[in-house]
């Protein structure tokens, strides 16, 4: 499932106009984007947090040439699944 994905069930679901359904869609994951942007944490209870790790800078090696490289430091996006979102796709 992708964005537009989302929008169409929005519009068949919510009876919205399709442009509509894709400024809803493209408002609620701006926000998650900007949130986790400023350090937040995101919760969707049933379904899963989303939380920024930081990773501290190291150095790592080019695997093709075995040459030490610097690695930057950097923020990457987790996931975490929820229990209840567990138990729905194993069929509990």
């Amino acid at each position: 499932m992708n964005k537009s994905d989302l929008a169409e069930k929005l519009t068949g679901q919510c009876n919205l106009h399709p442009l509509e359904a894709k400024k809803v869609v493209e408002l609620f994951f701006d926000s998650m984007t900007e949130e986790l942007k400023n350090n937040g944490r995101i919760e969707i209870r049933g379904l899963g947090n989303l939380v920024i790790k930081e990773y501290a800078a190291y150095c790592g090696r080019n695997p093709k040439t075995g040459a030490a490289v610097q690695v930057s430091p950097k923020k990457l996006p987790f996931w975490k699944t929820g229990k209840e979102l567990k138990d729905r796709v194993n069929g509990k």
